[in-house]
């Protein structure tokens, strides 16, 4: 019988709790938004300028993405989550884009969350890495956006 070595657990990484942090911001200043209209307009501009610090290889994926889900789902709201773009009906994450960047890692992520329709029979795919953003990934981008607001 062999062992294995078990290690203990070592909490969250420094990446994880910045994003938890920032987060918690995020929240805080959607509260202290007035209007519908200007929570609305401010989470656009928070979208855009958090697109615009992206490293370039992120940026660039970040900006096509981001004009690809506003095109193909226009009922989306852009909006910060974990410090992340994301794209929300009715104030749930439909969908959002993870630089590579943010956890280090070799891939950026477009990730859906429970509210897109993306079933599939009895299993289908939530995330999608991504390390370029070409014609025909930007077809695939519009039509899973598509069919997770349908």
């Amino acid at each position: 019988m062999s062992r294995t070595k078990t290690t203990a657990y070592e909490g969250f990484t420094a990446e994880e709790r910045a994003a938890m942090k920032e987060h918690a911001q995020e929240v805080k200043k959607e509260a202290r938004r007035s209007s519908r209209a200007d929570k609305a307009a401010e989470a656009v501009r928070d979208v855009v300028a958090k697109i615009a610090e992206m490293p370039d290889s992120d940026r660039v994926m970040a900006e096509r993405v981001h004009a690809i889900v506003t095109a193909n789902a226009p009922m989306l709201a852009p909006k910060l989550w974990y410090g992340m773009p994301a794209y929300a009906l009715d104030g749930k994450v439909v969908c959002f884009f993870q630089g590579a960047d943010k956890f280090k890692a070799r891939y950026a992520t477009l990730g859906f969350n429970d509210q897109a329709k993306l079933d599939e029979g009895a299993m289908w795919a939530t995330s999608f890495a991504l390390i370029e953003v070409t014609p025909e990934v930007e077809a695939r981008i519009g039509a899973l956006v598509r069919q997770a607001v349908s």
